[in-house]
């Protein structure tokens, strides 16, 4: 690791309230390529800028916070002191994309003062692909309380261009991404991807959201953009004492979309782990009880369809051990659903009566099968923390390691979903998680952020329109899994549940009309083989096989989800356009395994595989839409082997809303 610091101090080294350095700072990427200017107006208002060589991307853009105490508020303001760092050094994460990561970058604190005495700080962080910048506001002297009404943060993009993203909402992601124009963004929840008319792609999101509100953006104007806090319920945006520190603000940066998928950008700007063992944490493939209920063909509650039951998870167990699946979820086991929307509903210690919890984990261990724990809240945070001791304990009493959590409901006294009340609670819960040695699965959660770095037994989480609403609705749309990666997925994996096999869902029996979004048209808008793909495509350490495990029996197809690894060790992303196709490679091992996604257009693809060692021979396994694959006949597959080198170019064919997953193993 290297670090250089450079320290200016004011008036031989006095600070001084007399005089400022000048009105102007920059800080460049390692690279030169990237410049962030600050600089200062005659009133006072500080603003930067931001430049790729030699053309502007974001134009002036204002920054500031106001406070309910005008002293606390962001306003006319002096540089008094300036220090630039640089860093360039490797490490190592405990799972992920890639096992170790670079992390350089030129960083520059400014030391602020405004004409009401107040001492703040601005940090910046600059590298090749995209910065971070955060406000501080240090512990002095007549601070206490600090409440935040407004953060005044603009990016005010140079250009107009394509923008995906979705609508600004304080309690959900669960919607379509759009793809418009920039100025055509009312409103949107990051990550936000746009790429320019002169053909820069770049995300606006946060990094270390950790108590701050969730940051939405909303258009005030052409193509800018100006930070818009989820608020408490009294209005106050973010509360704290003595002290407060933002998230990152922060802007990733590339010449061509796969260098959005390939930045570490969002991880780098995390704190290191802060757990001395992190032996336990373990990436997992897993099963479930689960899609039936979304089906309608099982339920949560008992009854005459109930899924989790002490002989359908025996069944689930059997399965797991005869497949190399390491786990297997159950949604439904704990008293409670009964009471949904109900205050303090969920039981997370009381099985239900036909869900005999100690012979399931008994008959797991036997089998070599490890259990997913679930508990859902309904919403309710407040009873959910009075019972969490105790309901970990009990996980990690009986061995269980993995635990999914569901906040499926209206949040407790007027509070909003991204609200700081809630980014508090789900930091709680990953921290006190590990204390009881527990990983999380989150569902309905605060947005990724990158925290895995510094928690890692914050796995992965929901946070998009995921499988489930192709069970009870029109289904996902072809291009939403090649928006996916670009915009949802850069913040931290997705827990999207892919690999459903009965795409048209012809073995279902019944069908319950069970939620208000059913249209009577529900399918998956895929092909099998893009299934498969998916699995490799929409990351995730803990990743799912959704589907009910008789649709896996004798298909062949299933064979992919059983060689392919859990975790990773490199990764490449081989072909990408937002919203058009998608290509990526991942490695384990000597082995690779590549999905490869399209929109609503059949394409091929052509997949260069000079990155296999030159000297060495594979065996490629390709699962590829079949010769009559099409949305009308989804689950006509092709499988073939071949021998491939370095030297060798694949052409990947692709139905309309088809992909391909490919399995590369050396040949020994």
């Amino acid at each position: 690791m290297r670090v250089r610091v450079v320290f200016l101090a004011l008036c031989a080294g006095l600070m001084s309230l007399s005089c400022s350095l000048d009105n102007r700072v920059e800080v460049k990427s390692p690279n030169g390529e990237l410049k962030y200017e600050l600089h200062v107006n005659d009133q006072g208002q500080l603003s930067y800028e931001l430049s790729v060589g030699q053309a502007k991307l974001i134009n002036e853009s204002k920054l500031g916070l106001e406070a309910t105490q005008s002293r606390l508020s962001i306003e006319k303001v002096k540089i008094v002191d300036k220090k630039t760092v640089e860093v360039d050094e490797v490490w190592n994460a405990v799972w992920g994309q890639n096992k170790k990561i670079k992390n350089n970058y030129n960083q520059l604190v400014l030391d602020l003062i405004t004409s009401k005495g107040l001492q703040l700080q601005l940090q910046v962080k600059v590298y090749d692909d995209g910065l971070g910048f955060r406000y501080k506001i240090p512990e002095q002297t007549g601070i206490d309380s600090i409440f935040i009404t407004d953060e005044k943060t603009e990016f005010n993009l140079a250009q107009n261009g394509t923008a995906w993203s979705i609508p600004a909402n304080f309690d959900s992601y669960e919607m379509l991404y759009q793809t418009t124009k920039i100025d055509e963004v009312k409103g949107a929840n990051t990550p936000v991807t746009f790429k320019t008319n002169d053909g820069v792609y770049l995300s606006i999101h946060e990094a270390n959201l950790t108590d701050y509100a969730g940051m939405t953006l909303q258009n005030t104007g052409g193509t800018n953009f100006e930070a818009n806090l989820v608020p408490w319920p009294d209005g106050v945006k973010v509360k704290a004492k003595g002290s407060l520190l933002t998230p990152w603000r922060t802007i990733t940066i590339s010449k061509n979309a796969a260098g959005l998928v390939e930045s570490n950008l969002i991880q780098n700007l995390n704190d290191p782990c802060v757990l001395e063992d992190t032996d336990w944490i373990e990436p997992m493939k897993y099963i479930g009880i689960w899609w039936g209920m979304h089906l309608g063909v099982e339920t949560w509650t008992m009854g005459p369809k109930h899924g989790a039951t002490t002989e359908n998870m025996k069944a689930y167990i059997d399965f797991a051990a005869d497949h190399n699946v390491h786990a297997v979820l159950a949604e439904g086991w704990n008293t409670g659903w009964e009471n949904w929307g109900k205050a303090r509903a969920f039981d997370q210690q009381t099985p239900y009566a036909d869900f005999d919890f100690d012979e399931v984990v008994r008959y797991a261990n036997a089998k070599g099968v490890e259990l997913i724990g679930h508990h859902e809240t309904g919403g309710d945070y407040i009873y959910y923390e009075e019972c969490m001791d105790k309901a970990f304990s009990m996980l990690r009493d009986n061995g269980i390691r993995v635990l999914k959590t569901g906040y499926a409901g209206p949040m407790p006294n007027g509070h909003y979903h991204h609200g700081q009340k809630m980014v508090q609670h789900y930091r709680k819960v990953v921290e006190k998680a590990a204390r009881y040695n527990l990983m999380i699965d989150a569902h309905e959660p605060i947005k990724a952020t990158g925290i895995s770095r510094t928690y890692p037994n914050m796995m992965t989480r929901e946070g998009a329109r995921g499988m489930e609403w192709n069970g009870w609705s029109e289904g996902n749309p072809p291009e939403h899994y090649v928006i996916l990666p670009f915009t949802r997925c850069l913040g931290g994996p997705i827990d999207y549940t892919p690999g459903t096999f009965d795409i048209l869902y012809k073995n279902r029996k019944e069908y319950t009309k069970w939620n208000s979004n059913d249209k009577g048209n529900s399918r998956v808008n895929t092909t099998l083989a893009k299934q498969l793909a998916l699995w490799v495509c929409l990351y995730s350490p803990l990743q799912m096989a959704s589907d009910l495990i008789s649709n896996y029996e004798g298909q062949p197809a299933f064979e992919f989800f059983e060689n392919l690894p859990a975790d990773f060790e490199e990764t490449k992303v081989l072909a990408a356009e937002i919203g058009e196709y998608y290509a990526v490679a991942r490695r384990k091992d000597e082995n690779w395994y590549i999905g490869s996604i399209t929109d609503e257009h059949a394409r091929d693809l052509k997949i260069d595989l000079s990155f296999l060692k030159g000297d060495k021979t594979y065996v490629a396994k390709i699962y590829a839409d079949g010769e009559k694959a099409s949305l009308e006949n989804p689950t006509d597959i092709n499988i073939t082997e071949l021998e491939v080198t370095s030297n060798t170019e694949l052409t990947v064919k692709m139905v309309a809303g088809g992909g391909q997953a490919i399995e590369i193993v050396l040949k020994h």
